[in-house]
C-alpha cells in the first residue's frame, strides 16, 4: 500500500485521525499490501462501535448514567488505540457526564442528571457523525490493499 493511500486516509479523516498513532498499528502488519492485522483491528472496532451505539441508545432511554459512563470508558480505549482522537474525546466526555462530572478534565460536579443526560445525548450524536466519516475513510483505505475492505 502506498504512502499516497495513507495520505488520502489522513485527508479523508482530517482531525479525526491521529496519523502517528494509526501508523503504529500499520507497522504491525506482516504484509503491507494485505494489511490483514490492521484491517481486522479496524473492522472489529467498527462492528464494536455499532453494537455499543445500540447500548448507548438503550441506556440513554433508561437514564442509566453509571452504565453510560462505563460504555464511554469502553469506547474511549478502543478509539484511542486506533488514533481516533475526536471519538476518544467524545467518549471521555460521556464517561465523565455518566459520573455527573463536567469541565475539560471532568473535575466539576454536576448534580443534575438531566443536564448530564442531555450532554451525553449530544456527544453520542457527535460520535455517530464521526463514525460515518471514519468508516467511509477506512473502507476506502483498505480497498486499496489486496483485501476487499471489510471482511
Amino acid at each position: 500500500m502506498s504512502d499516497e493511500a495513507l495520505a488520502t486516509l489522513e485527508t479523508d479523516c482530517g482531525d479525526s485521525l491521529n496519523a502517528e498513532t494509526f501508523g503504529q498499528i500499520l507497522e504491525m502488519d506482516d504484509d503491507e499490501d494485505d494489511r490483514e492485522f490492521s484491517r481486522n483491528i479496524v473492522f472489529d472496532f467498527l462492528r464494536q462501535v455499532e453494537t455499543t451505539f445500540e447500548q448507548l441508545d438503550n441506556q440513554l432511554a433508561a437514564k442509566d448514567l453509571p452504565e453510560l459512563s462505563s460504555l464511554g470508558h469502553f469506547l474511549k480505549g478502543s478509539s484511542a488505540t486506533l488514533g481516533l482522537d475526536l471519538m476518544r474525546n467524545s467518549c471521555e466526555k460521556i464517561q465523565n457526564y455518566g459520573r455527573n462530572k463536567t469541565g475539560e478534565e471532568g473535575q466539576l460536579d454536576e448534580p443534575d442528571n438531566e443536564i448530564c443526560l442531555k450532554a451525553i445525548k449530544a456527544e453520542v450524536a457527535k460520535l455517530k457523525e464521526e463514525l460515518v466519516k471514519v468508516k467511509a475513510a477506512f473502507e476506502k483505505f483498505f480497498r486499496g490493499s489486496t483485501g476487499k475492505g471489510e471482511e
